[in-house]
């Protein structure tokens, strides 16, 4: 086993959070790290219009005021600039609004004001038979320059931009802004290749020709001097640079500016980077992006994470920042697909000199760390995979460090920078889908605000903030080492966790139907984070949603895979040879019970007994209430005495519904004392602001002494006594309360763990919580 380079650093980093007791094994000096200390969710942010409340929808870019005690942030979908008060960033509050007549693409803050590029673009829709769907197209580029007082609140002065804003940068110094105007491209038009030539109300989109000269996006430099209603503006020519090519399309993406006063602009479709003066609004440097060359990487979107692919990407950069006045680093997203339908993204970053010389090139680094801590999104192997978007830098006391943020793997890993050297720090959750980053270092700050919501799921987008501080930080709390071929375990949603018997460092964990086979993991729990050591496949032609594993008297493994609704996969229970996968056993439920199943199926098992005596315990997650029947709090434990083949069963009285949707079972482990604990858990996600994660609990119920009987049968109703309620302790361990408490276990040693499962990353802010929560003897005191 080897731990790869960037996870070996960043094991150095990371440990349990200090509401949680210190684990066993050693411990590493502690350097300062970032730790989450506050989320916002947008949402509190609303203000009330005649009889109609608008309310804040999503944080795009996100700026700071020069006091350090007040966010601005972009929300395109209300056409708002937002404001958050963080004076004490453990507490952001709603800070109100401000409305525009447009797309707020981007902003950044200017002493009392807030320069917000709005896009006021015009939009036309048109059905296509050929395609037999509307398309719709910008027909007029339009933009400009909103200046907000940021005490009062108001407009003071708005300056046409002669185009589409998006992105807006201020230099250190004060003495200018720089606008990029984009006019993006009709991705629907055309093939959405460009040179696209002018759309207008009279040009028919479905014919793929559109007619017209481009209309060329362009630098647009503004003067600050004097009050805002005297701000005076010259456009810089991005066309016909060399090496672009679409050089009479130029479309700019992205801006940041230097203490020289020198901005860097990528061009993101063109693959290309300009190097612009601001005091003479010239290009003085401009070069292609160039290539990246990318080793095991996953391309194939099969339900399986398989780093088994070399491809050679365009890096088409998204955003781009300075390190420093020489230096500067982009975020190769990719964005574009040429004739040949080879998309770009390289899906890493690249640090630059002003001469266009790559000083540094990630590859396949990035993706494999977030590979590494089960944030892969497996459903965009076949796009650009984990997307890096954004990039921030920023110079806290003597570290300068560059922050990249991955939009599909909801991450931002932090980098101390040795000249043009990134040396991995950390890895911070984000929510989904982080845009902006704001490095904040006179308060010791960094915040990442996401774009992307599941709104009915509760999971809102937010606004992290994260202090840094000495010691050590809380995330990931779980991550892989390398198999044998150096590459990284792969390894997501996370649905069950058992014991070793005897190794008390050594714990076992089963991924859920995200993958399309099923795992079982070996983790270390000897020190922070927990680190999964191996990977073995399941043998079976089952289709599997493996959501129990324990430990036989054997040492075989036995797996509880989770049903669907008659028709779909079955609920299975399976004894598998540790050494190889194999299943050495194969057990359904009786068949009276498969004929009501639901799809909320076996969520867990549990084993008693010796070799060929065994009593296999299962989970079911939820009631299977017979037609006509209302019994939703009564579901099912189950249990299989293999010497007999023979199934029987008692009823368990679930909590009632709370704000938080259904309640269910998700895990069983049978504890020294002959007792058994249980998760109970309800759907939801939130935070103290948003209480619809109210239920995470451990349980216990004597299972020994309650009298089974078969199925059809009058079934005993055990009792149950709460242990505790862990959703605090969740809460305190990630961004945003995690849904899905799936996975708990007693230690050799008696020491307890538990895992949240997190899906795969797919919907849902990808964060696997790892919990160490002490000794089984204290336990149940707080």
């Amino acid at each position: 086993m080897k731990l790869r380079p960037l996870v070996a650093s960043l094991a150095l980093t990371v440990a349990c959070a200090a509401n949680t007791h210190a684990g066993p094994g050693k411990h590493h000096a502690a350097p300062a790290s970032f730790q989450h200390i506050a989320t916002f969710d947008v949402t509190r942010n609303r203000v009330t219009v005649g009889a109609n409340e608008i309310v804040s929808e999503v944080a795009e870019i996100v700026d700071v005021t020069k006091d350090g005690r007040t966010l601005v942030y972009t929300d395109s979908a209300s056409h708002l600039i937002g404001f958050v008060d963080i004076s004490d960033p453990a507490k952001p509050a709603p800070d109100g609004v401000v409305l525009l007549d447009g797309e707020p693409t981007s902003v950044a803050v200017h002493g009392r004001y807030a320069l917000a590029g709005v896009n006021t673009s015009t939009r036309a829709e048109v059905y296509c038979a050929d395609d037999d769907e509307d398309i719709g197209f910008i027909t007029d580029w339009r933009g400009k320059l909103v200046v907000i007082d940021i005490a009062t609140r108001q407009v003071v002065a708005e300056m046409p931009m002669g185009g589409q804003p998006d992105s807006v940068a201020v230099s250190p110094d004060g003495r200018y802004a720089a606008v990029v105007i984009e006019n993006e491209r009709n991705e629907d038009v055309a093939g959405g290749l460009i040179p696209q030539g002018a759309i207008t109300d009279t040009t028919d989109p479905c014919d793929l020709t559109a007619s017209g000269a481009p209309v060329p996006g362009k630098l647009v430099v503004v003067a600050l001097r004097g009050m805002p209603q005297q701000w005076k503006s010259r456009d810089v020519d991005l066309t016909g640079l060399p090496g672009m090519f679409a050089a009479s399309d130029p479309e700019p993406e992205f801006v940041d500016i230097n203490r020289a006063n020198m901005a860097v602009v990528s061009l993101q479709e063109n693959n290309h980077i300009a190097i612009v003066d601001l005091r003479s609004a010239k290009v003085v440097k401009s070069f292609t992006a160039g290539d990246v060359e990318l080793r095991n990487v996953d391309t194939v979107e099969d339900d399986l994470i398989k780093l088994d692919s070399d491809i050679v990407k365009r890096r088409e950069p998204d955003a781009v920042t300075w390190i420093g006045q020489g230096l500067f680093a982009t975020a190769n997203e990719g964005d574009y697909e040429d004739a040949s339908g080879e998309e770009g993204g390289s899906r890493g970053f690249t640090v630059f000199n002003m001469a266009g010389k790559v000083k540094y090139e990630s590859h396949e680094a990035f993706e494999h760390l977030l590979v590494s801590a089960g944030h892969y999104n497996e459903g965009r192997s076949e796009n650009k995979g984990v997307e890096p978007e954004a990039v921030e830098f920023g110079r806290y006391g003597r570290d300068d460090l560059l922050f990249v943020g991955s939009e599909r793997s909801n991450a931002v890993a932090v980098y101390r920078m040795h000249g043009a050297r990134p040396v991995l720090q950390q890895l911070l959750p984000t929510g989904i889908g982080p845009e902006g980053l704001k490095a904040i270092p006179r308060r010791k700050l960094f915040v990442a605000a996401t774009e992307t919501d599941v709104f009915d799921a509760g999971i809102p987008t937010m606004i992290n903030i994260f202090q840094r501080r000495e010691g050590l930080g809380n995330y990931p709390q779980i991550v892989s080492a390398d198999d044998a071929n150096g590459l990284p375990i792969p390894w997501v949603a996370l649905s069950d966790l058992a014991a070793d018997p005897i190794d008390p460092h050594t714990l076992y964990a089963v991924s859920d139907s995200f993958l399309a086979k099923g795992y079982i993991y070996t983790i270390d729990v000897s020190d922070k984070p927990a680190l999964i050591t191996a990977r073995l496949e399941v043998q079976s032609a089952d289709a599997l949603d493996l959501e129990g594993v324990a430990v036989g008297p054997d040492g075989s493994f036995w797996l509880g895979s989770e049903g669907q609704t008659p028709g779909g996969r079955e609920n299975l229970v399976l004894k598998v040879d540790p050494a190889d996968g194999t299943v050495l056993e194969r057990i359904e439920l009786p068949a009276d019970l498969i004929d009501e199943r639901r799809g909320n199926g076996i969520e867990g098992i549990a084993v008693t007994g010796t070799p060929g005596n065994e009593l296999v315990y299962v989970a079911i997650q939820r009631a299977w209430p017979k037609e006509g029947d209302d019994d939703k709090l009564n579901t099912k434990i189950g249990r299989f005495e293999v010497s007999s083949d023979t199934w029987s069963f008692v009823h368990y009285p679930l909590e009632a519904e709370q704000e938080g949707d259904w309640i269910g079972l998700s895990g069983i482990t049978a504890m020294p004392n002959g007792t058994f604990w249980v998760i109970e858990r309800d759907k939801g996600w939130g935070d103290s602001t948003a209480p619809n994660a109210e239920l995470k609990a451990i349980f216990e119920v004597d299972l020994a002494a309650a009298q089974f009987r078969p199925y059809g049968t009058p079934l005993e109703t055990v009792g149950k006594t709460l242990v505790r309620n862990l959703t605090d302790t969740i809460a305190a361990n990630s961004v945003w309360t995690a849904e899905k408490l799936e996975g708990f276990a007693i230690s050799a040693d008696q020491q307890l763990y538990a895992v949240t499962d997190n899906d795969g990353v797919d919907d849902a802010p990808g964060e696997t919580v790892f919990l160490f929560l002490g000794d089984a003897a204290s336990f149940g005191d707080d």
